[in-house]
């Protein structure tokens, strides 16, 4: 038979399957955009910012419906009550992790992030465990983002309050914190291996974070095509992962059970614990996937956070100018800023979550699957279906937030002044799933800034009115447009 017609006899039952598919399964799922054959909705969606496509389809569909990522259909849940009945009020339903296809092939399931099931549980709840147990032999989290906070003051006196892009200083002291956690010490921001292992994971970030990547995780057939950039990604992280190995061996060589001193430490005396258990998950695999899960989570997502906020204290100078004056008051000149401190300053506090909500980092988070059959809103859902939640329709809503398109520290005062808690404030998700860092990342970027804010005043080398504040929407994440600043010592 001519190659030709066997090509196009394959192409049509290739279409008649995925219109049957999709016809089949579309009657049983919420309600969505009509998908293509083959393609589904990929040419509905605006590549730029999926968030304006979600936020149009929901004024349609409503706050739950069905989109199709080529033939995969995916839940979309738009919305705060959507949000919460979904991740807090059926957390276990909501609990698997989607694996795209793209992270499957380096990851295997194995870490926090992308794991599931039995292994997720055990390897989720030792790690929030050791995580809290810090201090109670050796120095807390808290001192050791403090030493940090204080390194990175002197790098930034180093600039001689010249202009500079804060984008690598500010990389390299969220990165310290984890290495201190996992490694016990933290590296000079000049370290060969520091340099090294931060290099590998932003070139992965962008790479992961690429048109390329979320086209394949769409159509893994594609991924066959792009074989350099996907080598590279497996590159990287296994020279990653050799680096966490030897620093491994390193403590078994040196290992004291009595007194552990940092994460890997921890995980050893599990393992030792587990030895005789065939079926642990407690490995030497899963410690490199864990601490990698806690480099790759930990580092980029504080650093970014604090880019745009200093970004924005730039952008609204009138903010900085009291947030300064309430670290004048509470903390001084002199004195370490300490967790103690946000009690008493409210605003400061409200500026931090707002910087947080405003920028929108993860507008969908990491996919989500249904663990088992459901009953979802007088819809069924299947075990197994993909889960996507707008997390930026949860903290822009404009009933809780008004003109959330604004950046007001007002969105988290009272009209006293004090702090005022939100249920909508879900920058790190919410529910089983909810980011493992969270704690961490909240001191990250109440001592760093406050600690910068009390060392330096910020100059913009244009005026305030002129700054581009608009994000950068790339892959999962928003990132704030580069910009240069001045760090004038107080």
């Amino acid at each position: 038979m001519d190659p030709v017609v066997v090509l196009v006899l394959c192409l049509s039952c290739l279409l008649l399957l995925s219109l049957w598919r999709q016809s089949s399964v579309r009657g049983k799922l919420p309600p969505g955009p009509t998908p293509l054959p083959i393609i589904g909705n990929t040419l509905q969606l605006d590549v730029k910012d999926i968030r304006k496509s979600f936020s149009h389809f929901s004024k349609i569909y409503g706050p739950v419906f069905t989109m199709y990522f080529g033939m995969k259909p995916v839940l979309v849940l738009y919305g705060y009550k959507a949000v919460k009945e979904a991740l807090i009020d059926m957390g276990e339903e909501f609990s698997g992790r989607g694996l795209s296809p793209v992270v499957g092939r380096i990851t295997e399931g194995h870490g926090i992030v992308f794991s599931n099931g039995k292994r997720w549980k055990e390897i989720r709840r030792f790690s929030v465990t050791t995580l809290r147990s810090f201090g109670k032999n050796n120095r807390s989290i808290e001192d050791r983002i403090q030493e940090e906070a204080q390194c990175l003051v002197e790098e930034l006196r180093k600039t001689n309050a010249s202009p500079c892009d804060p984008t690598f200083i500010l990389g390299c002291a969220p990165c310290n914190v984890i290495c201190s956690i996992i490694f016990r010490n933290r590296f000079d921001y000049k370290d060969q291996n520091f340099l090294t292992l931060m290099e590998k994971f932003n070139e992965n970030l962008r790479m992961l974070n690429s048109p390329c990547a979320q086209l394949c995780n769409n159509f893994p057939l594609l991924i066959h095509c792009f074989p350099g950039l996907f080598n590279k990604v497996i590159k990287n992280t296994n020279h990653i992962k050799n680096y966490i190995l030897e620093k491994a061996k390193e403590h078994q060589e040196s290992l004291d059970t009595n007194n552990p001193q940092d994460f890997i430490d921890f995980f050893l005396i599990k393992m030792e614990q587990e030895k005789h258990n065939q079926h642990s998950e407690f490995t030497m695999e899963e410690l490199l996937g864990i601490a990698t899960d806690l480099f790759a989570a930990g580092t980029e997502t504080t650093s970014t956070t604090m880019r745009y906020g200093l970004l924005l204290l730039l952008k609204y100078p009138e903010v900085t100018a009291k947030v300064q004056e309430e670290i004048e008051r509470v903390i001084g000149r002199h004195r370490r800023p300490c967790m103690q401190d946000r009690n008493h300053m409210p605003y400061t506090d409200a500026v931090i979550h707002e910087i947080q909500r405003y920028i929108d980092l993860t507008p969908n988070v990491l996919p989500h699957v249904v663990t088992c059959d459901i009953k979802f809103r007088n819809y069924l859902i299947p075990k197994g279906m993909t889960v996507l939640t707008s997390l930026t329709s949860v903290l822009h809503d404009d009933k809780e937030f008004p003109n959330p398109k604004t950046f007001d520290p007002g969105h988290f005062l009272d009209e006293n002044g004090n702090f005022k808690k939100s249920d909508y404030f879900m920058p790190f998700s919410a529910g089983k799933r909810i980011c493992l860092g969270e704690g961490l990342a909240r001191m990250e970027l109440f001592l760093f800034l406050t600690t910068i804010l009390q060392n330096f005043n910020l100059k913009s080398l244009v005026d305030p009115k002129d700054l581009n504040i608009t994000a950068d929407v790339s892959g999962l994440m928003c990132l704030p447009p580069s910009y240069q600043v001045c760090f004038i010592p107080v």
